[in-house]
């Protein structure tokens, strides 16, 4: 169990470096940077799964919850959109287009396009390296509470090389911060089901919302 633990840890820790590298330093068109989070985290997947032949089955369905989770992720889609009204005062988020603009080229006339991969595509890569690989598999090899910590802690890393730049340290903290709380969540909402299905419609709402707010400032809506 150990040798699947240490695997686990090892190869999520790399994967994070890199794509938190690739964010903050290398800078790549964003397509190009797509291309090479699917390789890192598919890879670092595959080869676990090849040597330690383990079942990396992350899709349940369970009926009778799944209500609850389509109203939570409206909730969290909703609450995203008035924190984003609440916070306007206070936070400039007026450079935010040109920062994407100049460091990955995410400009007014591909958003709707990155939109779509974003909600859709990317929310469920990082649902299955993060709550699924980093989580409901490494708790097989480790404990409930050390594999639960170790999820939302690489997720807001992995996040925060993207972040370098946009806000002040202060807000940029505080960003890092609520995005360990929301890798708790999630994982909070695939412990029963010991699948990545619950935590995604959420993510991907929580990508519909952020998303609206890019059309807003780069004023597509």
């Amino acid at each position: 169990m150990a040798k699947q633990r240490n695997a686990i840890l090892i190869s999520a820790v790399i994967c994070t470096i890199i794509m938190m590298l690739i964010d903050g330093i290398v800078k790549p068109p964003y397509m190009i940077k797509s291309i090479i989070k699917i390789i890192v985290f598919g890879i670092s997947i595959l080869i676990f799964k090849l040597l330690h032949k383990e079942n990396l089955l992350l899709f349940k369905i369970r009926k009778e919850s799944f209500l609850k989770t389509i109203l939570l992720a409206v909730s969290v889609y909703l609450v995203i959109i008035l924190g984003y009204f609440l916070t306007r005062p206070i936070i400039d988020y007026s450079n935010i287009t040109d920062t994407l603009t100049s460091t990955i080229g995410v400009s007014r006339e591909n958003f709707i396009y990155v939109s779509l991969y974003i909600s859709f595509i990317n929310s469920l890569l990082e649902e299955i390296f993060f709550r699924g690989y980093c989580y409901l598999i490494l708790r097989r090899f480790s404990s409930e509470k050390f594999s639960f910590l170790f999820s939302g802690a690489m997720f807001a890393l992995y996040h925060g090389g993207m972040l370098t730049g946009w806000f002040h340290i202060g807000i940029y903290l505080l960003i890092l911060a609520l995005l360990m709380i929301a890798g708790f969540f999630f994982n909070m909402l695939d412990n029963k089901a010991d699948s990545v299905l619950p935590s995604w419609l959420p993510h991907m709402f929580a990508n519909f919302g952020i998303n609206t707010v890019g059309f807003m400032l780069f004023g597509l809506i």
